[in-house]
């Protein structure tokens, strides 16, 4: 029946494939095509790693925004890690280097926890006044959205930036995770376009307002597009 409308339709439009083998490569290509807009998002290679995504396509660029990845996501309690399909840095991203950054010790400052908690919100509120708002506060948590830089034009709840903090009271320090939640993926790059940084740039911005220090190499940052 596939077949009969392939030839049915080509018909239609001028043109008649009266080779068998023609039918059966419009076939294929037809079945491939079904089978390639109905792959899951969470199967998609530009959302390999990430949780709770939609994806969008067009010719020249793919669009995936996710916003499953916060603690309260998590059943552990822990960070999120930053994929290879996402901007963005964390200490919970070891097993991927150039998204991963060093837990920082408010030692230089304080030994008491509630003390740097306080200095840590009051940093976060500064680094950015009129863009960055705080969404939920609590003793060892801080969940605060910014927008999206880079890459631009990016709006609403899918142009922002999801920035977190837990303390770890017992070990003197601050554990982190800044990511943004859109990646664009521009033919025919396999990763997504840069943020020039801006999630490390804020977080380097916070620490040098705390005098803080980190607990191991620095993270440099990406020199990708």
């Amino acid at each position: 029946a596939l077949r009969s409308f392939l030839i049915t339709s080509s018909t239609s439009m001028g043109v008649m494939m009266t080779n068998p083998n023609d039918a059966a490569r419009a076939t294929t290509n037809l079945v491939g095509l079904e089978q390639a807009q109905n792959v899951p998002t969470e199967r998609a290679a530009t959302s390999a790693g990430r949780r709770g995504c939609k994806t969008v396509t067009d010719p020249s660029k793919t669009i995936v925004s996710c916003s499953g990845e916060l603690v309260k996501d998590n059943s552990d309690g822990r960070l999120s890690k930053i994929s290879a399909t996402e901007n963005g840095v964390s200490t919970s991203a070891v097993k991927n280097p150039s998204r991963f950054s060093p837990p920082w010790s408010y030692l230089p400052e304080t030994s008491d926890g509630k003390v740097a908690w306080k200095s840590l919100v009051n940093a976060v509120n500064n680094v950015e006044p009129g863009k960055l708002q705080i969404v939920e506060l609590t003793d060892t948590y801080l969940h605060a959205t910014v927008p999206t830089v880079s890459p631009p034009g990016l709006s609403g709840e899918e142009g922002l930036d999801d920035l977190e903090f837990l303390l770890r009271e017992d070990d003197n320090l601050v554990l982190f995770r800044s990511a943004s939640r859109t990646a664009v993926f521009v033919y025919p790059l396999t990763q997504p376009v840069s943020d020039q940084n801006s999630n490390l740039k804020r977080l380097q911005k916070i620490r040098t307002m705390l005098g803080w220090s980190e607990l191991g190499y620095p993270q440099t940052g990406s020199t990708r597009l």
